[in-house]
């Protein structure tokens, strides 16, 4: 079972070593101080988002980041997965799913009405994960950004 656990201050080592594999695997390698100072303030608890390891607590095999807003349409708080990986000799195990249903369950007892996620149009195989666990496509829907 991929239990989640919350990270705090003192799983900054941990959790910056998964997400320096993850930016390196995702083309992102150079941005490691960045993505740290960003990822701070969720380790001191704030209450724009979460970050979770999964897998031995000594040795975790992955993590999640899931950051939160609001609203109407939805009926109230909505969680977004902002980042989700797993080391690459344990893919296929399970764990990414396993992780994905215990969030769902965890985020829907503390109110979130939905959750979404960005996936890769050109990655089929992290999309069949991603339905396979209850995500589907927005009709008539599609995600726009203007970076600041």
């Amino acid at each position: 079972m991929a239990a989640l656990t919350l990270c705090r201050p003192e799983d900054a080592e941990r959790l910056t070593d998964l997400m320096s594999r993850f930016a390196e695997e995702y083309g992102m390698a150079g941005q490691d101080e960045a993505r740290g100072a960003a990822v701070q303030p969720l380790l001191e608890g704030s209450h724009y988002g979460a970050a979770y390891l999964f897998g031995p607590t000594r040795a975790p095999t992955g993590y999640l980041i899931v950051t939160f807003g609001w609203s109407i349409e939805l009926g109230g708080m909505e969680a977004w997965i902002d980042e989700i990986y797993v080391r690459t000799a344990v893919r296929g195990r399970g764990l990414a799913t396993e992780a994905l249903f215990a969030l769902a369950r965890a985020l829907r007892e503390a109110g979130v009405a939905a959750i979404h996620l960005e996936v890769d149009r050109d990655d089929p195989a992290a999309q069949k994960l991603y339905r396979k666990c209850g995500f589907a496509p927005r009709d008539r829907y599609s995600l726009m950004t203007m970076a600041l």
